[in-house]
């Protein structure tokens, strides 16, 4: 078997770094999955073999996350984008309106798609520091007959990370998680949905999780397509129709992969301690890197900066290509730095970022 190229460094902000040992297993099991002379991606869906790693899947994300029974866990595609759409069409009434926290570029999509459906309004913002900063929510920011408040945990782009959601009471709480999913232990029962692409923490691009309690799918509108609710998924055990199987079955790997690593607190241990290597780096660089985040708001996840000058940056980053790293641009709208340091990024990775900043500063100072 070939090994992976030990010199690379993979900080792509998504679709982003794979464990190894899931990528092998997938290398192993391609051909012949579990002895039935084929791929998994060449199973019938409703084959009892499929069954099982699709049922599998869904069991250990529900163990991982401890998700009791008052919560329907689906698959869907069409990426967290889809489920800009998809929450206002079926959770958004004429009579009620829906809260977003404005923290980024995804938040501001989410927000947009929402008045194609209904009422929507501003919560609370940070645009106005250049998404720096999480905002501070009390009761008062929001209204009681609101259809739901919505927020994104992580912020890819520029950084921030919710430290603690806010208590919106009554209202339901929906939360786009695509970029932290995974990456530490929650209370699943504060929100009344979540979801997330897969192509961060949880396995390829193509799968979408959601994570919906009973209750909000009570109140959904039945007056809308088949494809677009979220009953329909919960219905046919998101068999509707043919699911990403290759994907289902690599995110079950991966969610394999964390329990071995320890659970959530282990793999939450591990994150803080690779972002402390880089943040480390910035903080003690006397002014030579300034990260976009305030300190209060800082992301595990993505870690965002800047360069003394612009030529500076220009050389640090095409230096670090040279040296193995791979992903470190900041996102096109915002130019700068960025390493996403996801669950399956190693730690020799982020101590090699760490040490390449401080070796590119004291060449450069």
């Amino acid at each position: 078997m070939t090994n992976r190229n030990q010199n690379v460094y993979n900080f792509n902000a998504g679709p982003s770094a794979l464990p190894t040992a899931v990528l092998e297993k997938a290398q192993q099991e391609l051909t012949n999955f579990q002895g039935t002379g084929m791929s998994v991606m060449e199973l019938s869906h409703r084959s009892k073999t499929y069954e099982d790693v699709h049922n599998g899947a869904i069991s250990r994300l529900k163990k991982l996350y401890n998700i009791s029974d008052e919560y329907e866990v689906v698959f869907l595609q069409g990426g967290a984008s889809l489920q800009f759409s998809m929450i206002p069409m079926n959770f958004l009434t004429e009579e009620q309106k829906a809260g977003y926290i404005m923290t980024g570029s995804w938040s501001e999509k989410a927000f947009t798609e929402t008045k194609f459906f209904g009422e929507a309004y501003h919560v609370a913002s940070s645009k106005e520091d250049q998404y720096r900063s999480i905002p501070e929510i009390s009761a008062n920011t929001f209204n009681d007959n609101d259809a739901y408040i919505h927020l994104t945990s992580n912020n890819t782009i520029y950084g921030t990370q919710w430290q603690s959601f806010p208590d919106t009471a009554e209202v339901p709480l929906i939360v786009d998680m695509s970029s932290d999913i995974m990456s530490k232990p929650i209370d699943v029962n504060k929100f009344a949905m979540i979801y997330a692409g897969a192509q961060k923490n949880l396995g390829p691009s193509g799968v979408t999780v959601a994570i919906i309690r009973k209750d909000l799918l009570e109140k959904a509108n039945k007056n809308i397509p088949s494809m677009l609710s979220y009953q329909t998924y919960v219905d046919k055990n998101s068999l509707y129709n043919t699911p990403p199987t290759f994907g289902i079955y690599m995110l079950g790997e991966v969610l394999k992969w964390i329990e071995l690593q320890g659970g959530l607190s282990a793999i939450a241990k591990l994150n803080e301690e690779k972002a402390s290597y880089i943040y480390d780096a910035i903080d003690n660089s006397d002014g030579f890197y300034t990260g976009h985040a305030e300190k209060n708001s800082r992301s595990l996840m993505n870690i965002t900066f800047r360069v003394q000058n612009e030529e500076l940056e220009k050389k640090f980053l095409a230096e670090a290509v040279d040296k193995g790293f791979v992903g470190l641009n900041g996102h096109r709208s915002v130019g700068g730095c960025r390493a996403s340091t996801y669950n399956a990024v190693p730690q020799e990775a982020c101590l090699a970022l760490s040490e390449f900043m401080k070796e590119f500063q004291q060449k450069n100072s």
